[in-house]
């Protein structure tokens, strides 16, 4: 630093103090569940992945697809209590497909909590979770928009993006995340029922909805798919689930490479075994939720608040050259 380092020190300090208190006028609620200043906050402790959330096997059960998490035993860690948000889309408009439970409600939760307005969709008979996330945006001093639709037609799709943009005001952010898995030992307990519902939720969803809200979304907006380790390691036992999840990454590639003349980015997330209402309501063969995420090198499966930080950061102007990627969470194992 030169000489006049002492001055300089001053002027961008009182700038800083200016642009704080504009903040804090202009968008009082969003201090709500943000942490606060570096300079005073006590250091972070290291806490070992391996035993930060339970390694212990969870315990068989099964409820109706879609399954309420409320009733899920142990109940998932979506950042309920532990997220803290820091400013980082303050303004944003974002809508959520599966947005009432698991990786969905931990994305919801987390870009309220970073200042962003969200609306969710999530099945009608799942209202319950979903009133539970309206009331933690809400509390983020965020706007939420419930939307309840069985997003299989492209009806349902146009319309979900049409009463979320009514019900924000706009939107800039959307993560296609809504998903169905069902596992079946052999193709040949894979009904052409299972077939085309894996994939009318999983891959046809994701198309129509983009499709839709492309027009609504200016430059600087954001399309997030959920993909899986599936995307890239298939499990034997999620044959069609597997490979609409590899359809989500090529359509995430090609799709950024379309909307880059847009000023519109496209990425992917690939979650690993995440405790989450798929894997209750069908997701494992009977008998093995015991097993479910122990083979990891991390010997556990994840947490939905484990993924909040990449559904954040990618969404955020932080990321503003990643587009057509995927970012990776499978304690371990798989890729990318």
């Amino acid at each position: 630093m030169t000489d006049d380092g002492a001055s300089r020190r001053t002027v961008l300090t009182g700038a800083a103090i200016g642009l704080a208190a504009a903040t804090t006028v202009a968008a009082p609620a969003v201090a709500q569940g943000m942490a606060g200043g570096s300079g005073n906050a006590p250091p972070v402790p290291l806490r070992d992945p391996r035993t930060k959330y339970t390694s212990t096997p969870f315990p068989e059960q099964k409820q109706p697809w879609p399954a309420l998490q409320s009733r899920m035993n142990p109940r998932p860690d979506c950042g309920e209590t532990s997220y803290r948000g820091s400013g980082k889309l303050v303004g944003r408009k974002a809508l959520v497909t599966g947005g009432d439970s698991g990786i969905g409600r931990a994305a919801a939760i987390a870009y309220a909590r970073e200042g962003a307005d969200v609306a969710i969709n999530y099945y009608p008979s799942e209202e319950p979770d979903a009133r539970e996330v309206e009331a933690l945006i809400r509390q983020a001093g965020r706007k939420a928009v419930l939307i309840p639709a069985d997003i299989r037609t492209q009806r349902a799709c146009e319309k979900l993006v049409a009463d979320a943009v009514k019900g924000l005001g706009g939107l800039d952010i959307l993560v296609n995340n809504a998903a169905y898995q069902q596992s079946k030992e052999s193709i040949f307990d894979i009904s052409d029922e299972q077939m085309v519902r894996t994939f009318e939720t999983n891959i046809f969803a994701p198309f129509r909805i983009s499709k839709a809200a492309i027009p609504h979304m200016p430059p600087g907006s954001v399309i997030i798919n959920t993909g899986s380790v599936n995307s890239y390691d298939p499990e034997p036992e999620l044959l069609d689930y597997a490979s609409t999840k590899g359809s989500i990454l090529i359509f995430t590639k090609g799709l950024a490479k379309q909307l880059a003349k847009r000023g519109i980015r496209v990425d992917m997330v690939a979650p690993g075994p995440f405790w989450t209402p798929l894997q209750v309501a069908g997701g494992q063969l009977p008998g093995k939720l015991g097993e479910f995420g122990q083979n990891t090198p991390l010997g556990r499966a994840g947490q939905p608040a484990e993924l909040a930080a990449h559904y954040v950061l990618l969404a955020s102007d932080e990321s503003s050259f990643s587009t057509g990627g995927a970012i990776g969470a499978n304690g371990g194992k798989g890729s990318p």
